[in-house]
């Protein structure tokens, strides 16, 4: 009996033992559980940075390889012989309209001039005394005291030194403008560069260059258009050979070889007449205003050749855009603070931006920073970001 109850306490207490451990057990995985879901509950969605899309009037464009040149260019050069003794100008520097640059010895043709108006006052006193003569002449003949023949000699004295005065004035224009040819003045404003002879060295017309003067405002680009794509424009256009090249309708933009944007916009100047042989294209020039001189004549540019036919398209950041099998896409996030995929058509690069053609609308915020950190249809916070459209530098909305 006694060996009966003991067994039965026994039993009693590995049953409580048993009910206990399973207790405590699945009180600790119900608290496990619920501290992971207070956890997943408290983790905020992830951030990410959004561009707002904006629009801008695009239109048809194509770029084309150009070449600078200056607007007026002149190589200075001696027209009279001798010493070289005066510069006024800096290399480099702007110079005025008519601003005196250098001097050559006027010495020689100061007394050329001096001589040949002592010349002149002869010639003319020689013809005043044939002039006198033959009218005393003419006075006598018509009473018989001089010949006919003596009367043709004195109405031929006169005719010759009436030539006479006339040779000397060309003989002293000459000579004044021989003087004025001493003094070498700017024939345009402009830059003048690098001076090949230095004071006391003597030149001529059969010296080099002295200098060259270059009027950069405006500057002229010049390009070429392959013929057929120029027979195709005067068709579409039916633009007459005669137009004024700058009636064409498209905007002309310069991108420099920096990569930067020239601020000014082109107008188109000239088309050439002809097509060339060898290279079958037409040249045609544009012209930019230049008050700066920043474009230099003889750097390699493009020009930018835009419709003027434009219509409102998304501009969106370059690092937006990702690309997969069913090709570009960028990833949106919507008023729900939900991400979607959008596929999008894009167009032509500006800058740091690219043309959306198709796939979005303005308003609308692409993830710009934060890519890896979502998928589609995940919850985000956006913070939205400001982006220089030129250089694709990302920065906070509040310091723009």
């Amino acid at each position: 009996m006694l060996m009966r109850n003991t067994q039965r306490m026994q039993k009693l207490s590995t049953e409580s033992i048993t009910t206990t451990v399973y207790a405590l057990a699945l009180s600790v995985l119900l608290t496990g559980c619920s501290d992971d879901k207070s956890q997943q509950q408290a983790t905020p969605p992830p951030a990410v940075s959004v561009y707002n899309v904006n629009t801008q009037e695009v239109g048809n464009y194509r770029e084309f390889v150009a070449r600078t040149e200056a607007f007026q260019e002149v190589k200075i050069r001696a027209r009279v012989e001798g010493e070289l003794i005066e510069r006024h100008f800096d290399e480099g520097s702007s110079v005025e309209k008519d601003q005196l640059l250098l001097r050559i010895d006027p010495s020689e043709y100061r007394s050329t001039v001096t001589e040949v108006e002592a010349d002149l006052k002869s010639r003319i006193a020689a013809a005043s005394a044939a002039e006198r003569d033959l009218k005393r002449g003419k006075d006598v003949a018509s009473q018989g005291f001089i010949s006919q023949s003596d009367l043709d000699k004195l109405t031929t004295n006169f005719e010759q030194a009436t030539a006479a005065v006339k040779a000397a004035e060309a003989e002293l224009e000459k000579a004044k403008l021989n003087l004025s040819y001493t003094e070498i003045k700017a024939p345009f404003s402009g830059r003048i560069g690098k001076v090949n002879y230095d004071v006391g060295n003597i030149v001529g017309p059969s010296s080099n260059e002295l200098a060259e003067l270059t009027d950069v405002d405006p500057i002229y680009v010049s390009f070429q258009v392959e013929e057929a794509d120029y027979i195709s424009y005067r068709q579409q256009h039916q633009t007459p050979s005669g137009r004024d090249p700058r009636d064409v309708p498209i905007d002309l933009t310069l991108r420099l070889p920096n990569n930067s944007t020239f601020p000014a916009k082109g107008v188109l100047d000239f088309a050439d007449t002809k097509i060339n042989r060898n290279t079958g294209t037409v040249e045609l020039r544009a012209s930019f205003d230049n008050p700066d001189g920043i474009v230099m004549p003889g750097l390699f540019v493009t020009l930018i050749v835009e419709s003027t036919n434009k219509k409102e398209l998304a501009l969106i950041p370059q690092v937006a855009v990702q690309e997969n099998q069913q090709g570009k896409f960028v990833l949106v996030v919507g008023d729900d603070n939900k991400v979607a995929m959008r596929i999008v058509e894009l167009g032509r690069r500006i800058n740091a931006m690219w043309v959306v053609e198709s796939g979005l609308e303005a308003g609308e915020k692409v993830i710009i920073e934060g890519l890896q950190k979502v998928r589609q249809g995940a919850e985000v916070k956006a913070v939205e970001k400001k982006v220089d459209a030129t250089t694709g530098t990302i920065s906070n909305k509040a310091n723009s």
